[in-house]
């Protein structure tokens, strides 16, 4: 399950691609409803990440680090919550041996989950910042049109 950090992280980016220049902690976190006190250690965590870049002043904020085009739903979840898998023994980025697991190779919820993990990187790696605004564009258009 998406974590309230991914998923604020998720949300705050868009935000900053939807503007398409530096946004400060305070109008993000009053135009998403997010705690600052928690957005500002999002922030902090999505740029160790090198998904967004800060700068001070009165003209600073965040600002993503590259075009929103190649920022994808996995970049971001991996960044707050970690694996994408649901097994640390399906995991491509985390891979831990399950404790409880003697026999890896035959072990069949290990072989279910990885078909899960592969359809779930495949749908959040493909799902850019700039996709997800072009959806939620084309859906305001669709029912403007109606």
């Amino acid at each position: 399950m998406l974590s309230q950090r991914g998923r604020y992280a998720l949300k705050a980016l868009l935000d900053i691609a939807r503007h398409g220049g530096a946004r400060q902690v305070s109008a993000i976190a009053r135009d998403e409803s997010i705690s600052r006190k928690f957005l500002e250690a999002i922030m902090s965590d999505l740029r160790r990440a090198g998904l967004v870049e800060g700068r001070r002043g009165a003209q600073g904020g965040y600002t993503l680090s590259r075009p929103a085009d190649q920022i994808s739903f996995a970049d971001v979840v991996r960044a707050t919550d970690g694996p994408l898998a649901m097994l640390p023994c399906v995991s491509l980025n985390f891979y831990q041996s399950c404790e409880d697991c003697p026999d890896e190779t035959n072990c069949l919820l290990r072989h279910a989950f990885l078909d899960v993990r592969d359809a779930t990187i495949h749908i959040l790696e493909q799902r850019t910042l700039a996709a997800a605004l072009g959806g939620a564009e084309a859906r305001k258009q669709a029912v403007a049109d109606a």
